[in-house]
């Protein structure tokens, strides 16, 4: 299988063009300055100076207070580099035997070392798929994700049932929480209830109930269970 060609960029190039691209990725999100803040962990006039410095170079579009978008250079890195973060954390969990809320930050480290020889031989080790351990696409060697139409679960009606196929990989506590619980990919789940007053929904599992914040809820992805 052919790769996409890797251009020659520093790790902040690939750490932001790939943060912006997952902020449109993730179904009604979009960048911004302090969201890219608090993922890097830098201050948001940092992160200001260096989207200027993407903009210089051509790899996204931005002006101060506006919008900010990836051109076709800047989509090419991330789509590489998610590419390969997205196999290594397969791997990390599948050959390796590491949990989910783990396997961030060591892809993380790993993405900008690995070798193409070595990620393909991983990706065919694993067999070609098409998810990583959140549920998340995997880009093919071309550049071409596979979208699962999906809706968060904050917005399931009560007596809903449906399984479980995206959980954001933002927070490793969470992460944990879920998985703890046997809220994880491919779960079946029914809504037992919604209260918007409480800002939770409870839902069940194996007959257990499970309280979710709603902020959580809008961390995981559904779909209709048709089983």
């Amino acid at each position: 299988m052919s790769t996409m060609p890797r251009p020659s960029v520093t790790r902040m190039v690939e750490d932001y063009v790939t943060l912006i691209w997952k902020a449109y990725e993730w179904p009604g999100g979009r960048p911004a300055t302090t969201d890219l803040a608090e993922q890097l962990g830098v201050t948001a006039s940092t992160v200001s100076a260096n989207l200027k410095k993407l903009a210089r170079d051509g790899y996204i579009d931005y002006e101060p207070y506006g919008q900010i978008t990836l051109t076709d250079a800047g989509r090419q890195i991330a789509v590489e580099t998610v590419r390969r973060h997205r196999i290594l954390e397969t791997y990390l969990v599948e050959a390796l035997g590491l949990t989910w809320d783990q396997v961030h930050d060591e892809a993380d480290r790993l993405e900008h070392a690995v070798s193409d020889l070595v990620l393909e031989a991983m990706n065919a080790a694993l067999g070609h798929p098409n998810r990583d351990p959140h549920g998340d696409p995997i880009p093919d060697a071309h550049g071409q994700t596979a979208m699962r139409p999906s809706r968060p679960l904050h917005e399931a009606r009560s007596g809903a049932e449906f399984e479980v196929v995206r959980v954001s990989d933002r927070s490793p506590d969470l992460l944990r929480y879920l998985h703890d619980r046997g809220i994880v990919i491919g779960a079946k789940l029914r809504v037992a209830s919604v209260s918007a007053a409480a800002s939770a929904i409870t839902v069940q599992l194996d007959g257990e109930d499970i309280e979710l914040a709603l902020d959580a809820a809008e961390a995981i992805r559904i779909v209709p269970d048709i089983d």
